[in-house]
């Protein structure tokens, strides 16, 4: 059993960057925040981990792309409802998108997670925004909003590294609320503005 959870730890500790970069895809925002406070820690080294998370968002964002610009609109309002792209969403962006379709992703990247869906991403596609400028604003967006992150989790680590052992649990359990309670608010901010999806 010992042996086991000796390889488990090695493969985890080898894997690592390759973990984020999967982890990313699916779950950006949480994953870019959780690898600053590990980073706090001394779990990872800069640079690899800052290329982990950058590209494995990026990836994601490509795979939207690729959903709106190849997958057919019938389908896309068929099972988009998974991932919150609703006929409703669709229509709400499509009437700003071809006239700021630049200013939108831009905006979308930045307030990724506060408000935003990933039904900007899809319909980027869907109205064939040039390949080449939705990668130069995905990874500008992308570099800017991953060190955002990655701050906020550096300086909750450091925090942490501050708090007593009896309150560390406490302390995370705080934060995870309150970044919950962050995200809803800042989503229903924007909504009342008309800013939001």
């Amino acid at each position: 059993m010992e042996a086991i959870l000796h390889n488990i730890l090695f493969w985890l500790e080898s894997s690592k960057y390759i973990l984020l970069f999967i982890g990313t895809i699916f779950e950006g925002p949480v994953v870019m925040m959780v690898s600053g406070f590990l980073y706090g820690l001394g779990q990872f080294d800069f640079l690899p981990m800052y290329i982990s998370l950058v590209s494995g968002d990026f990836t994601a964002d490509i795979l939207w792309y690729s959903i709106g610009r190849f997958g057919t609109r019938k389908t896309i309002l068929k099972y988009g409802h998974f991932v919150g792209v609703t006929p409703d969403t669709i229509s709400r962006v499509e009437n700003q998108f071809l006239k700021f379709h630049q200013k939108i992703l831009i905006i979308s990247k930045l307030t990724m997670g506060f408000g935003f869906a990933a039904v900007i991403l899809v319909v980027a596609g869907m109205f064939k925004v040039p390949f080449k400028n939705y990668v130069l604003l995905n990874l500008i967006g992308g570099f800017i909003w991953t060190a955002f992150l990655i701050t906020i989790g550096y300086f909750l680590g450091n925090i942490f590294n501050m708090v007593s052992k009896s309150m560390k649990v406490s302390f995370l359990i705080i934060v995870f609320t309150l970044f919950i309670f962050g995200l809803k608010y800042m989503n229903n901010y924007l909504k009342n503005k008309g800013l939001a999806i």
